[in-house]
């Protein structure tokens, strides 16, 4: 799952729920058509995905990893 992209993994993660895209525009608060533009784009502010993932009921993390040494920051 690490190769998907974030659009990718929200629609996995939509379709796991059982949910629409309609439905998961209407509980972050935005028009499915703004959605719809943002996964096709894959532009989303860190704030929305943290509610896409609070709908979704998971947890987000991103992380940055040094590529030198492997150390996650």
């Amino acid at each position: 799952m690490a190769n998907l992209t974030t659009t990718e993994k929200i629609r996995l993660i939509v379709q796991r729920n059982n949910l629409t895209l309609g439905l998961l525009a209407e509980r972050t608060g935005q028009t499915r058509q703004n959605l719809s533009n943002k996964l096709g784009r894959g532009d989303f502010k860190e704030s929305e995905l943290r509610n896409i993932a609070e709908v979704l009921g998971c947890e987000l993390k991103i992380n940055f990893i040094d590529k030198e040494s492997g150390e996650e920051i």
